[in-house]
């Protein structure tokens, strides 16, 4: 099964083939996909969490098409010790409230399994790459030099009726591969 592993010399694979699949997500009784993966691949998972309303950034404004409060969600996540991303949320009110995720511990497969049971399940994922300039809370947080580049995903999900109920900005750590599965037939 594709999901993120982490290498001896601490090296984190991401494989965003199956990881957001229901069964992945909530393996084992994990919080989400990053809790089931960083267990499978022998780490152990942690996540400070806040949970706040407020304004989305422009861009991600855009993406959610609203420009109103939002619910955001920011997490510091770690392998043992070592913070290995971190990753803002960002979900429209109507949506957070329906689900009940506005608190810190959403339970067996996160905010994406509160979300499908509340009527907002994700038919589809689609993940923008790209390479950022670390700010100075970035780079302190993440232990490098500001204005070095760091691999930022954005992670959107759609409702079946293309509606994005998600966006989350995940900024990773130095070491990590991004791995894609493409099927050609």
């Amino acid at each position: 099964m594709a999901n993120n592993t982490i290498n001896e010399d601490g090296t984190i694979l991401r494989d965003a083939t199956t990881r957001y699949r229901k069964a992945t997500r909530e393996d084992g009784g994990a919080h989400g996909a990053f809790d089931a993966e960083t267990r499978r691949s022998g780490g152990t998972p942690k996540a400070v969490v806040s949970v706040e309303r407020g304004t989305a950034p422009e861009r991600i404004a855009n993406i959610l098409g609203t420009d109103t409060s939002v619910s955001i969600r920011k997490r510091s996540m770690f392998d043992g010790e070592r913070l290995v991303q971190l990753a803002d949320s960002y979900i429209p009110t109507d949506v957070a409230e329906a689900a009940g995720i506005e608190q810190v511990d959403t339970g067996v497969g996160g905010i994406i399994s509160r979300m499908a049971e509340a009527g907002f399940a994700q038919a589809e994922a689609v993940e923008y790459v790209q390479l950022r300039p670390a700010t100075g809370q970035v780079a302190e947080l993440l232990g490098v030099e500001p204005d070095t580049d760091l691999i930022e995903i954005t992670h959107i999900g759609y409702t079946v009726e293309g509606r994005a109920v998600e966006a989350t900005v995940h900024t990773l750590a130095p070491g990590w591969v991004l791995r894609y599965d493409v099927p050609l037939a």
